[in-house]
């Protein structure tokens, strides 16, 4: 993968980077020559993520709940902050482990690049503008988000979480960003995550109806993982505060996702229509226009590659069983 950003870095720290994102972000960086310590409990991360790096000069692996106080043995010149679960079907499984890890996990984050006197970049999401009545989304939008909602324990402990950012700056002069991600999808996505993208292609190389929610009329905008990568580490470079969308202003309907997929993998499949879920977005587009100006980036893959490369991904890979409902790990347990 290639990344462009103009500032070296010497050790960073990602969280969450046995994830999907973050273990991409961990594989950018050790090609960029900078040490990572990546920091995961596992309860959505997989090791078979990062089994490539553990052998790689400069690559640590740390099994640690960012919700609770943390350690790393050096410090660092960059923390990235992408520990959270993401998808649907983690976060409703998980929904005290997200908002702890989206409040205390956010301050153990930061007292460390604090302390350090690191560049701190949270992982923000499109989330925050919940079901939107601004079309695009700008950064100036305040969202319009149901705080009791099923979804609301993402949602609402992603703002929290850039309130503590922006009140931790603020208070303490760290040197702190947000990127608010949009749609991320590639290789290492969990086939049973919940997400449009991992599901119906999950389906369609099964030969299963690909289960469209609703009428299939809403929409998303696609951004591949190599994309989002090259925007987060100029976000990081930058130094801007943020909020700044990272994400593809191109959009898809969800019928018009599971069609393409059905196409790209040479499927048979038919599309079945199920029950949208509660307080699902009708729209999410992205305005990026800060981030063109900013930071000179925008996406590159377009989706029917991106897609393309992620069905190659997921024919090369058994598919992930899925996660069992209910209880979160007995490290989650209080």
């Amino acid at each position: 993968m290639s990344t462009e950003f103009a500032r070296t870095w010497q050790h960073a720290v990602v969280t969450g980077g046995a994830g999907f994102v973050g273990s991409h972000l961990c594989t950018a960086l050790l090609d960029a020559g900078t040490e990572v310590t990546c920091v995961d409990d596992f309860s959505t991360g997989r090791r078979a993520n990062v089994a490539a790096l553990l052998d790689r000069p400069g690559f640590r692996l740390l099994q640690a709940d960012v919700a609770e106080p943390f350690a790393v043995d050096r410090p660092p010149d960059l923390v990235l902050h992408f520990a959270s679960p993401a998808s649907p079907a983690d976060y409703l499984r998980l929904p005290m482990h997200t908002l702890e890890t989206g409040s205390l996990g956010t301050r153990h984050a930061l007292e460390l690049a604090h302390h350090a006197g690191a560049r701190f970049v949270l992982a923000s999401t499109s989330e925050v503008y919940g079901d939107p009545q601004q079309h695009p989304q700008s950064e100036r939008y305040w969202g319009n988000v149901n705080p009791v909602g099923p979804r609301s324990v993402y949602d609402e402990a992603k703002r929290f979480a850039e309130a503590l950012v922006t009140a931790q700056a603020g208070t303490y002069g760290t040197d702190v960003g947000i990127v608010r991600l949009f749609n991320t999808y590639g290789p290492r996505m969990r086939g049973h995550d919940g997400r449009a993208v991992p599901t119906f292609i999950r389906q369609a190389l099964a030969g299963e109806p690909l289960t469209v929610t609703g009428d299939g009329r809403q929409t998303r905008s696609l951004c591949y993982v190599d994309d989002t990568v090259r925007g987060v580490l100029a976000a990081a470079a930058h130094g801007m505060r943020g909020p700044v969308n990272i994400g593809n202003p191109d959009e898809i309907t969800m019928l018009d996702l599971a069609r393409l997929v059905i196409t790209l993998t040479g499927s048979d499949a038919d599309v079945r229509y199920i029950e949208r879920p509660v307080d699902d977005p009708a729209v999410r587009c992205p305005d990026i226009t800060l981030a063109r100006d900013k930071l000179q980036w925008e996406p590159r893959v377009a989706a029917a590659d991106g897609l393309r490369r992620t069905i190659d991904w997921f024919r090369a890979h058994s598919a992930d069983p899925a996660p069992s409902p209910g209880a979160p790990t007995a490290a989650h347990r209080r």
